[in-house]
C-alpha cells in the first residue's frame, strides 16, 4: 500500500489572529478559512454544537499546511497549557527556514522568544525551539551545508 501524502496538522487555538499573524511572519501564507458548524461536523469531531472558525495557512511551495481552528463553542474552558518540550503527544511543528537568526529576531521583537538556545547540530543544521503564541513550540530549522557536504 502507498503511504498517502500528509495533508495537514491541525492546531487549535483560543486566539484566532494572533496565531495566524504569527504564522504569517514565519513566511506561511493565509489559503483561506471560515466558520465550521452544524451536525456533520460534530459527528465527525464527537462533540455536540460545534461551531468554529478556522483559517488555513500553507507553506509557500504548498508543501505543508495548518489548520488554525478557534472553537467558539462548545468552548475549552481551561485555556492554553505551555508544556515542556518531553511531553508526551503531538509536541512542536518543524519549518525549514533561510535565516534563523534573522528570523529568531524578528520574533523577539514581537515578544516571542526561544524555548533554549539557538544550537548547530553538527555543521548540517543551526536549530532552535521558538515558544509561540498560547505556548506552542515551533522548531526553526536553517540547513547551514550542502546536501551530501557532511
Amino acid at each position: 500500500m502507498e503511504l498517502p501524502r500528509l495533508d495537514h496538522v491541525g492546531v487549535v487555538v483560543d486566539d484566532l489572529d494572533t496565531m495566524a499573524a504569527f504564522f504569517l511572519d514565519l513566511g506561511f501564507e493565509r489559503e483561506g478559512g471560515g466558520l465550521v458548524e452544524g451536525r456533520w461536523v460534530d459527528k465527525v469531531v464527537g462533540l455536540d454544537g460545534v461551531r468554529s472558525e478556522i483559517v488555513m495557512v500553507r507553506t509557500p511551495d504548498g508543501s505543508g499546511k495548518l489548520e488554525l481552528i478557534k472553537f467558539h463553542a462548545p468552548a475549552d474552558n481551561e485555556g492554553a497549557h505551555p508544556l515542556p518540550a518531553n511531553r508526551l503527544g503531538f509536541r512542536h511543528i518543524a519549518i525549514a527556514v533561510g535565516d534563523l537568526n534573522a528570523i529568531v529576531d524578528g520574533l523577539r521583537d514581537k515578544g516571542f522568544d526561544t524555548v533554549g538556545e539557538i544550537r548547530d547540530y553538527e555543521d548540517t543544521y543551526r536549530l532552535c525551539y521558538i515558544r509561540g503564541p498560547e505556548g506552542l513550540i515551533v522548531e526553526l530549522a536553517e540547513q547551514i551545508a550542502p546536501e551530501g557536504a557532511r
